[in-house]
C-alpha cells in the first residue's frame, strides 16, 4: 500500500501566534526531564469523516476547514507560546515568535482503503515530519499536516518536539486548540509552565553528552495488534491473582506482550542445539509523574513530567520455558507502587540525581546481555473527543518512532479495547506476531472500524 498511495503536498505554510509574545516570557527555561528527553517528535494522526457525512447544519467547505485550522492555531499559539519558538542551547526556547509549519496535502484514495489494513510504514506519510528527525531539538517544534482524501475525509497529523513536552502535552495542546476552533475561550484548558522550577536544569556545556538511544527505521518493523473490548476482559481474568486482584487493562496487555517478546526473543537467540534461550529481561513502563507526586501536579502542566518503572525477569526454571503471565503482572505492578512511593515522599527532584539515574537508565538499555523491553500508555487521554468543528475523530492513530523493543498503548474508539503498535527487529517481530497466545488475545492489523 506504502507504494501505491499518493500524497501530494499542496502547500506549506508558517503560522504565527495571533498575538505576539511579550518580551518577558522571550525565554522558556527547560526542566531536566526536557533536557533528557529523546531529539524526536511525538506523532498521531487523527482521522475525520467526510464532513457532509457528519450530522452538522454547518458543514464547512474544506478549504474553509483548513484556514479555521491555521486562524485556530494563531489563537492557540499564544497561550502555547513557546511552541512557536526555537530552542536556544540546551535549556532555553527563545519564544520569538517564528512559528509552526501548516502542511496541506491531497491524497489519492479514500479512509476506507487506510481503514482496511493500516500500513505503518504508510501512515508516516500523513506526518509533516519523519519522527526520527533531529529537527526536533534545533528546528520547527511544532509541525501539522492535514490530509484531504478524495472521499471528503480529512487525517490531521501532529508531530510536537519530545524536547518541549510528553504526551500529556499533547493532549493539553490538542484539547487547547479544539476549544479555540469552536470560539469557547472560556472553556480553554490554558497550558501551565513552571516545571524547571520543580526539575531544574543543568548546565551541560562542559559535561558529557547524553547517551543516545538507537534509532533506525531501516531495522525495525512496527505492527498493530487490536485487543477488542471482550479479550482484554477475558485476559484481565486470566491474570487475576493474590498479589494482583484487579489488574488493569494496561497491566494485563502489556504483560502478554512482555512474555511473548520474551518467547519471541528466546527462539531466535536459541544455542547451537536449537534449544531455546531464556536471556534475561528487564521491562521499563512509562510514568506520568503529574500523577505520581503528593498532592498530584496539574495535569496540563508542560513539559516531559515522564519517568519509568522497571523491573526484571530472569529465568529460574532449566528444564521449562513456561513463563508464568501471572507473574509478570505481578512485576509490573509492583515496580508501579515502588515508582508511586519514591514521588509521594519527594517535593522538588533532584536534578543531579534524575542525570544519575537517567545515565544509568540509558546504560541498561544499551546492555547486549539481557532483553530490553519499553511499554508507554496512552490509554484514557481525551484524543477521541477531538472535535475541531465538524465530529470526533473515527480513528486516532499512534505512528511509531524506530526504536527497538517499544510498545505503545492506545484506546480503540469504544475506550474499552486497546491498540498495541509494537515496534522489534524483523526476525523477533516474524516470531512475535504468529505466537499463539497473543493471537489469541490480540488481532493483527484488522480493519479499522469506526
Amino acid at each position: 500500500m506504502a507504494t501505491e498511495i499518493k500524497v501530494e503536498i499542496i502547500q506549506r505554510q508558517t503560522v504565527k501566534p495571533s498575538s505576539p509574545t511579550p518580551h518577558h516570557l522571550r525565554n522558556y527555561k527547560l526542566s531536566i526531564l526536557d533536557q533528557m528527553a529523546l531529539q524526536t517528535y511525538i506523532p498521531i494522526l487523527l482521522f475525520y469523516p467526510n464532513a457532509a457525512d457528519a450530522t452538522r447544519n454547518n458543514v464547512m467547505a474544506t478549504s474553509e476547514r483548513c484556514q479555521h485550522l491555521m486562524q485556530s492555531l494563531a489563537k492557540t499559539l499564544t497561550h502555547f507560546y513557546p511552541l512557536a519558538g526555537r530552542i536556544k542551547g540546551d535549556a532555553v526556547i527563545e519564544c520569538n515568535d517564528d512559528g509552526a509549519e501548516f502542511v496541506e496535502s491531497r491524497v489519492k484514495c479514500s479512509l476506507s482503503e487506510i481503514f482496511e489494513h493500516p500500513d505503518a510504514e504508510m501512515l508516516r506519510r500523513f506526518l509533516p515530519v519523519e519522527p526520527e528527525s533531529r529537527e526536533a531539538g534545533t528546528g520547527t517544534l511544532l509541525l501539522v499536516q492535514v490530509n484531504l482524501f478524495e472521499c471528503g475525509g480529512m487525517a490531521i497529523g501532529f508531530s510536537i518536539s519530545h524536547k518541549f513536552g510528553d504526551a500529556t502535552t499533547l493532549s493539553t495542546f490538542i484539547n487547547c486548540w479544539t476549544a479555540a476552533a469552536h470560539v469557547q475561550s472560556n472553556m480553554l484548558m490554558l497550558p501551565k509552565f513552571g516545571a524547571a522550577s520543580l526539575f531544574s536544569p543543568l548546565n551541560f556545556s562542559n559535561s558529557e553528552p547524553l547517551p543516545s538511544v538507537e534509532v533506525d527505521k531501516e531495522k525495525f518493523i512496527t505492527r498493530r495488534f487490536v485487543f477488542e473490548a471482550s479479550k482484554i476482559a477475558a485476559l484481565q481474568s486470566k491474570v487475576t491473582s493474590t498479589v494482583v486482584p484487579k489488574p488493569t487493562r494496561v497491566e494485563a496487555a502489556s504483560a502478554l506482550i512482555w512474555k511473548c517478546k520474551i518467547e519471541a526473543s528466546s527462539r531466535s537467540s536459541s544455542n547451537t542445539l536449537g534449544t531455546s534461550l531464556i536471556r534475561p529481561s528487564v521491562f521499563s513502563h512509562s510514568v506520568n509523574v503529574r500523577k505520581m507526586a503528593v498532592p498530584p501536579l496539574p495535569e496540563n502542566l508542560v513539559g516531559n513530567l515522564v519517568d519509568f518503572s522497571t523491573t526484571n525477569y530472569s529465568h529460574s526454571g532449566e528444564n521449562s520455558t513456561v513463563i508464568d503471565l501471572k507473574g509478570l503482572v505481578a512485576k509490573i505492578r509492583g515496580g508501579l507502587e515502588e515508582k508511586k512511593e519514591r514521588y509521594a515522599a519527594v517535593v522538588v527532584i533532584d536534578s543531579n540525581e534524575a542525570w544519575q539515574n537517567m545515565k544509568w537508565y540509558i546504560n541498561l538499555m544499551k546492555n547486549d546481555d539481557i532483553d530490553k523491553f519499553i511499554c508507554s500508555s496512552w490509554c484514557r487521554f481525551p484524543f477521541y473527543e477531538a472535535d475541531f468543528g465538524w465530529g470526533k475523530p473515527s480513528w486516532v492513530s499512534y505512528v511509531a518512532v524506530a526504536i527497538n523493543n517499544v510498545t505503545v498503548l492506545m484506546d480503540k474508539r469504544d475506550d474499552n479495547g486497546i491498540e498495541a503498535w509494537v515496534t522489534l527487529s524483523q526476525e523477533n517481530m516474524a516470531l512475535f506476531e504468529s505466537n499463539k497466545e497473543l493471537l489469541e488475545y490480540a488481532s493483527l492489523n484488522p480493519r479499522v472500524t469506526n
